[in-house]
């Protein structure tokens, strides 16, 4: 007899089988979390060479598709050669070797102009903080000189906090004994920094491989895709990548050289007005510049505390130069650059930082919004294709003010409030009424009425 093989039997028993994996790995998660997250760590740092590799040669894509597209594709047409396969791999390897050029020429004068002022900066905030906190303290003394009693709690405040201060700097001497534990910290934090420096070395060399070869890995998951999902399927979700593609590309690379370009305005205009700390105030506001929304507050405020304790005259200019930066970044820079490439609302944009701020910190808030711009944009396109599957409109407005839609027929029914309103309380009338305790009169009537 022969067998007949029957497709129903194998989808059920994957289903069957993809359930039972579910549950193991759902009861893994709840008793098993600390463990879980062990391996992950585990896993993730063993895979960060590979992971650095991946985020440097998406970051360089765009620099050497340049190179390559505008520089020496051009030159070979004009001189007469055609662009074989073997020309083209040539133009790819010197469109990596200058793009890498670039990025070190970038790299080391980033190290030779900015990392000096900011090594100069911080010792001159360490070594002459003791100026700062008196300078501080005359300025308070003169600002509160009219309220006697508000300035001797603040005084008092002070003096409490710099008291602690120099306590903790005085029981240095009680740290001698524990001197091994604090060489084995540090010894830590430096194989941390050189495993680091090793990670990044690694993952440059795998850059490099991953931008040589990138079309040939983009048809290879594509490949991948058409042989194990329906041909509707894989097209949804290479979409759905380049969807994931457009805004991450077009945020992070946007917001990057919108961060650039405000570090540097920054630096201009406060060097002019003559604000203390210049380069060490223009990295601080153009790095947490690249965070959203809250990045210009937080890059701000320290900085405002900062020039506070040297000049407050000079922390106000800066506070007003801070105010009018970021209206002209966020009303006319931000949006020449970015343009519309997440297509968020400002209140999805708080929202999105402020989740995935608390669950990851600083990355989740610089990564927040796209990642929220791809979700919100998929369950947007989801919603969309089932309305129109029902012959429904997608316009959101047109659902303004509707109050039912008619099964079978489609027809909207408007929702009439003033009308919804007066059934509702006639109902309400109706309700207590039945509800309402029988009076003794209402008792006789009704008692003289069954007697007769």
């Amino acid at each position: 007899m022969k067998f007949r093989w029957d497709k129903k039997y194998l989808y059920w028993g994957i289903t069957a089988f993809l359930v039972i994996a579910a549950a193991i790995c759902f009861y893994y998660i709840i008793f098993h979390g600390t463990n879980l997250r062990s391996n992950l760590s585990k896993i993730i740092s063993v895979s960060m060479p590979v992971i650095d590799g991946l985020i440097i040669a998406y970051l360089m894509t765009p620099l050497v598709n340049l190179a390559e597209r505008r520089l020496f594709f051009p030159l070979l047409k004009k001189a007469g050669m055609e662009l074989t396969v073997k020309v083209k791999k040539m133009c790819r390897a010197g469109a990596i070797v200058l793009s890498l050029i670039v990025v070190g020429i970038c790299a080391y004068g980033l190290w030779v102009a900015v990392i000096p002022q900011l090594i100069r900066s911080i010792q001159s905030i360490i070594f002459q903080f003791p100026y700062y906190v008196n300078n501080l303290t005359a300025w308070l003394e003169d600002v509160l000189s009219a309220n006697p009693e508000l300035m001797a709690n603040l005084t008092l405040t002070l003096d409490d906090y710099f008291n602690d201060l120099s306590g903790w700097l005085n029981q240095v001497q009680s740290l001698l004994p524990q001197m091994s534990e604090i060489l084995r910290t540090l010894s830590s934090g430096v194989f941390g920094i050189l495993r680091t420096a090793w990670n990044l070395i690694i993952g440059l060399i795998i850059s490099i491989y991953i931008l040589a070869s990138k079309e040939k890995f983009i048809s290879q998951a594509k490949k991948f895709m058409y042989a194990f999902f329906e041909t509707k399927r894989a097209n949804a979700i290479i979409d759905d990548v380049r969807l994931i593609h457009r805004t991450f590309g077009g945020f992070i690379g946007g917001k990057i050289v919108d961060s650039i370009i405000i570090g540097i305005l920054c630096f201009i205009v406060i060097s002019f007005i003559g604000t203390p700390f210049p380069m060490l105030i223009s990295v601080i506001v153009g790095v947490t510049n690249v965070i959203p929304f809250f990045g210009p507050y937080i890059g701000a405020i320290p900085s405002a505390i900062l020039i506070l304790m040297v000049d407050p005259l000079q922390c106000l200019y800066f506070v007003i130069f801070i105010f009018l930066l970021q209206q002209f970044d966020g009303n006319f820079l931000g949006p020449w650059i970015l343009g519309d490439s997440t297509g968020l609302s400002s209140f999805w944009v708080i929202f999105s930082i402020t989740i995935f701020g608390g669950l990851i910190g600083v990355p989740g808030m610089v990564i927040g919004v796209p990642t929220f711009a791809v979700i919100y944009t998929l369950v947007k396109r989801r919603v969309n294709n089932n309305l129109r599957k029902k012959g429904y409109t997608t316009e959101t407005a047109d659902y303004d003010g509707l109050g039912s839609i008619k099964p079978g027929s489609g027809e909207f029914v408007a929702y009439n409030t003033e009308e919804y309103r007066r059934k509702k309380m006639s109902l309400k009338k109706k309700k207590e009424h039945e509800e309402a305790p029988v009076s003794e009169k209402e008792r006789s009537d009704s008692k003289d009425s069954s007697d007769d």
